[in-house]
């Protein structure tokens, strides 16, 4: 878990065990920075967290106020922030299991190439796992990758994070997505491996994940249970 993930879910601990009353303020972000030992730049994205999840409302001028009201029950991912399923669950303290379907090296073909900025003789990794969060199938993942820039990934990174071996490994730098969310009818692989019925709808999220550099290295298409995820997105005007 990022420390803002961190020190985002302490802020929402507080508010609920009312160290932060509702219509009270939170402490200023330099003393939130000093408390935490953090930049501002983390303090921001933390209560960027709370802001989208109803626990708080920046008044411009005046502070972060106090609201307390979650406007979900249920778990969501901010749909402009993506650090990978293992990350997301772990603020929720959920377990995520990864089952192979498939993983080899081919070459790309011309949409693949045109993605991925890659020409057709540079080889890309083929990869469909199933992710379960406590053990209920939850995504099923269609992901391409280039070799050359993610060397030596294997079975066994595949059943825990890429993105851990990408940033922790790799030492490479994540800088955000692109991503078209809609709603498709279930395949063969969706019914026999999400549990759908065929008369399910599917929450497909088709993504580019950029580097800092600019250069894209995952394209991909997962397939999301219905009832299990759904997307939030926060608009503030300046």
């Amino acid at each position: 878990m990022n420390k803002y993930e961190t020190i985002a879910d302490l802020l929402k601990q507080r508010i609920r065990q009312n160290l932060y009353p509702v219509g009270s303020f939170l402490p200023s972000q330099s003393e939130l920075a000093s408390e935490f030992d953090v930049s501002r730049m983390t303090i921001n994205k933390a209560i960027n967290i709370l802001t989208m999840e109803g626990f708080v409302s920046p008044q411009r001028g005046f502070g972060t106020k106090i609201l307390n009201r979650p406007f979900w029950n249920n778990d969501v991912s901010p749909v402009d922030q993506y650090n990978g399923l293992t990350s997301e669950m772990a603020r929720y303290h959920r377990d995520v299991e990864s089952k192979i379907i498939n993983f080899d090296v081919a070459f790309p073909d011309s949409d693949e190439q045109a993605h991925l900025s890659l020409t057709a003789q540079q080889p890309i990794y083929r990869i469909i796992r199933l992710r379960l969060v406590n053990k209920e199938p939850y995504i099923l993942e269609h992901t391409i990758m280039p070799v050359d820039l993610i060397p030596n990934l294997t079975d066994e990174i595949l059943h825990h994070s890429i993105y851990a071996y990408l940033q922790d490994e790799l030492g490479l730098q994540i800088a955000g997505a692109y991503r078209n969310i809609q709603a498709v009818k279930p395949d063969a692989l969706d019914l026999q491996y999400l549990n759908c019925k065929p008369d399910d709808p599917v929450l497909e999220v088709a993504q580019m994940v950029y580097l800092k550099n600019g250069q894209p290295f995952e394209y991909s298409h997962s397939r999301n249970r219905y009832d299990k995820r759904s997307f939030t997105e926060l608009s503030l005007r300046k």
